[in-house]
Parts: C-alpha cells; sequence; structure tokens
C-alpha cells in the first residue's frame, strides 16, 4: 500500500486471514468526521458490490466478504487493512487483529470495562472487538485520515451505544492530549505508505504512551518487519528502556526471518499472563509463537534503543508482502 500522512490505521504487512475460525474474546468524532447511521454498505448483504473512495493520497475501497452477509475488508491501495462483521464484531479475521485481541481478553477480568487508546483508526476493528467483548468500556480512536474515518463511520456505522470517541490528528499529536494515566490499553496499529512513521518509533514515544497508561496498564504495537529485521529488534530494545516486561507474538516463519511479516508486542510495567497468552497464540488458526524474558532478550541481539534523534520508518515491505 502507498499511503502518505503522520499516522494511519491498519498493518504494514501481510495480513493472512481465516474465514472459518474468528476469535472471541457514545460515539463522537472530531474535525469533519460524523455519524450518518446505518445506512451505507454496512447493510447491503450478500450482493453488495465493492465500494472505492479516494481519501488522504489513497484510493480506499470496501470489499465485501463473499462468506458472511455484512462483512467487509478495507484495502487502502490494495493492501487489506481492516476486516469488519457487523454482524459479530467478535469475529477477527486477521491474524495479527486476533493476537491483539487475546491480550484485550488478558489485560483484566472478562467483561470489565477497560479505557483503551487506539493509535490508528483503520475500520475501527479492535474499538468494535472490545466495545463487544467488554461492555461500557470508554475508547478514544485517533486517525490521522479524516476522509477514511468518514468513509468507515459512513458505511460501517459504530454501535449508537458504544463509547468510542474519534479523533482525526496525528497519532503522537493525539496521544498528547490524553491525561496522565487514563488509559488501561493503548493500542498501536498505526503505517503510513506500508511504514509505521518515524516518530511514532521512539523511546520519546514510548515514554508518552507510558505517562498515558494507568499503573499496570498495557502497551500493545503491530510491527512489521523483514529479513534479517532489524527494526523488530531495535523496536524491543527501545520498549524495554520504558517497560520492564515484554513479550512478542509472531508466526514462526517471522521470528526465524524467513519472510516479511506481523509481529505483536506487548509492554507493560507488571507481570504479562505469558502462558495463557502463549496458549491462545499457539492455538490459533495460524499458529504463532510468544517469546519473553531472557529468550527475547537474546533474540534482540544488542539492538541500540531508538530516540527521536535517530529514529527511521519502519521498512517497506516487498512486493510480494500481499500476495
Amino acid at each position: 500500500m502507498a499511503r502518505r500522512g503522520a499516522s494511519s490505521g491498519g498493518a504494514g504487512a501481510r495480513k493472512r486471514s481465516d474465514r472459518k475460525a474468528g476469535n472471541k474474546a457514545g460515539n463522537r468524532t472530531e474535525g469533519k468526521t460524523e455519524d450518518r447511521g446505518e445506512r451505507g454498505a454496512g447493510r447491503a448483504g450478500r450482493g453488495a458490490e465493492p465500494l472505492a473512495e479516494p481519501v488522504d493520497g489513497s484510493l480506499a475501497e470496501l470489499v465485501p466478504d463473499r462468506e458472511r452477509p455484512r462483512a467487509w475488508t478495507l484495502t487502502l491501495d490494495g493492501a487489506p487493512q481492516s476486516h469488519v462483521d457487523l454482524d459479530d464484531p467478535t469475529f477477527l479475521s486477521f491474524e495479527y487483529q486476533r493476537r491483539i485481541g487475546h491480550i484485550a481478553d488478558l489485560v483484566a477480568p472478562p467483561g470489565q470495562p477497560l479505557h483503551v487508546v487506539h493509535l490508528g483508526g483503520g475500520a475501527f476493528t479492535l474499538a468494535r472487538y472490545i466495545a463487544a467483548t467488554r461492555p461500557r468500556s470508554t475508547q478514544q480512536i485517533v486517525e490521522v485520515d479524516a476522509a477514511l474515518v468518514q468513509l468507515v463511520r459512513r458505511e460501517l456505522p459504530l454501535d449508537p451505544q458504544a463509547r468510542i470517541r474519534v479523533r482525526a490528528t496525528d497519532a503522537r499529536a493525539g496521544l498528547g492530549k490524553i491525561q496522565d494515566g487514563w488509559a488501561d490499553l493503548v493500542i498501536a496499529d498505526v503505517f503510513s505508505g506500508a511504514r509505521t512513521p518515524a516518530h511514532l518509533t521512539s523511546a520519546e514515544f514510548l515514554a508518552e504512551v507510558r505517562r498515558v497508561l494507568k499503573p499496570g496498564g498495557s502497551y500493545v504495537a503491530n510491527l512489521a518487519d523483514g529479513p534479517p529485521l532489524t527494526h523488530l529488534r531495535a523496536q524491543i530494545a527501545t520498549a524495554a528502556t520504558v517497560f520492564p516486561e515484554l513479550a512478542l507474538a509472531a508466526d514462526p516463519t517471522v521470528w526465524r526471518g524467513r519472510r516479511f511479516g506481523n509481529a505483536v508486542l506487548l509492554a507493560s510495567d507488571l507481570p504479562l499472563k505469558v502462558a495463557e497468552l502463549t496458549r491462545r497464540v499457539a492455538t490459533d488458526p495460524h499458529p504463532g509463537r510468544v517469546e519473553h524474558g531472557r529468550a527475547l532478550a537474546d533474540f534482540t541481539g544488542g539492538a541500540a534503543p531508538v530516540s527521536d534523534a535517530d529514529a527511521k520508518p519502519s521498512p517497506a515491505p516487498p512486493p510480494s508482502a500481499f500476495g
């Protein structure tokens, strides 16, 4: 995908999905977004056709899922960004989103409401998931592309009872407006032109994340990298300067540096539920592996932490990444 701008929802790597297995574990917008009610593509059903619309520097397309009556895949310039099932928001099709869903399930007792910040909007898939699995949660979505937000809200409307606020602004700028200690969970899924912007890869950025988190809160990031995994190792080293507890979930082929793909980083200042997360990730339709502690430190291999002064965007995926 080829996008420009400071931040955007979605992943910068191949997003494998399994149509036969999902994951079950007051809306307000700012800027130019608005809620027009359930009258868009989400109501069209099985006979719906793809809908294409220009957004900020990209062509967004909503592609109907022929196996699920009110489910859609959002693509940007042909690259899959999000999958949403309006009839079942607990269904998570993309591999990395299921792993983040597992984490959201484990950060608090089942059903307990959370305060959640989503950096990167996409089709609001994970915000919908948390609203369905944890009613009365309060969530803030930060997405720079106001045109994309308008499209998603119009065609894939949010539940009007969900307490989800959408801000059309840069991810780091939006994070800076959130009060200290507000969030139980911060989820970063931010890509621009298929790459995570440089200013969202540094220790200074993660210090802002930690400022926003409650004591014991969790940070989750969707990272994308390929051989030799230089970016991924540096991101782990950077997170280790801010958070004492880390875990990373990824496909075994990504761990071994055999292909470009997604890895989900979990960080907190309290011990993580690694055993249960490992079990869930291992039993996914596309099983993954979780590493933490000494094994994760060894994987980092002495990589240097990233600062604002030397930050770079994540690497661009190869053309085959979305094949």
